[in-house]
């Protein structure tokens, strides 16, 4: 399977409380939430429902899998692209603590996640996707494990916040295999991890 993160970044690479004010990112003193979701139009919402709906399985870190599950496990919307594949496909979160999945279709994996992710990416055809789970996503580029990142760049600076890429992380070479603007100033860019930068001398 071919892993791909989707993530929603502000212009100053901020990916926490992109959807709105969090509980957990509140008592945490971040109260900046819901920075994108005025700025998605029609169009850039054709092409989120497309990505889900495009998706043959989910990999989640565990509290953005909580997250989804309450939320759009809860949902029932026939007319809602995202809920019915959220619902209906194959999902796995990567947790040391679940033993068991709370949400229809799910597999937890545990132990060696990185060897268990490779496993499962060999064996099964298809797309993998991540949504969310900056902190999983990292991980996920860190090691390797990550084939392709889309990048919705919504036209805001947060100022704070978690941010997808951290201060001191990896290098990575980024080949850029797509990219497009939605009306309201989102931009796509999808990448592929190409190895190490080269640097000028």
């Amino acid at each position: 399977m071919k892993l791909t993160i989707n993530m929603q970044v502000s212009v100053d690479g901020v990916a926490q409380g992109n959807g709105g004010p969090e509980e957990e990112d509140l008592r945490r003193g971040f109260r900046r939430g819901g920075w994108a979701r005025p700025l998605f139009d029609s169009e850039a919402m054709t092409f989120v429902n497309e990505f889900y709906d495009r998706a043959d399985a989910f990999l989640f870190g565990r509290r953005t899998y909580e997250l989804f599950a309450d939320y759009w496990g809860a949902m029932k919307n026939p007319d809602s692209p995202i809920t019915d594949a959220l619902n209906t496909k194959p999902k796995y979160v990567a947790s040391n603590t679940l033993t068991e999945g709370r949400w229809a279709e799910t597999t937890v994996i545990s132990g060696d996640v990185a060897a268990a992710i490779g496993e499962l990416k060999a064996k099964k055809e298809g797309e993998l996707q991540v949504h969310g789970s900056v902190s999983f996503a990292r991980w996920l580029i860190e090691n390797n494990l990550a084939d392709e990142i889309a990048l919705l760049v919504c036209p805001v600076v947060v100022g704070e916040g978690t941010r997808l890429f951290p201060d001191t992380g990896p290098d990575i070479a980024l080949d850029l295999v797509d990219s497009r603007a939605f009306p309201k100033g989102i931009t796509l860019q999808v990448y592929r991890p190409a190895g190490c930068p080269r640097y000028a001398t």
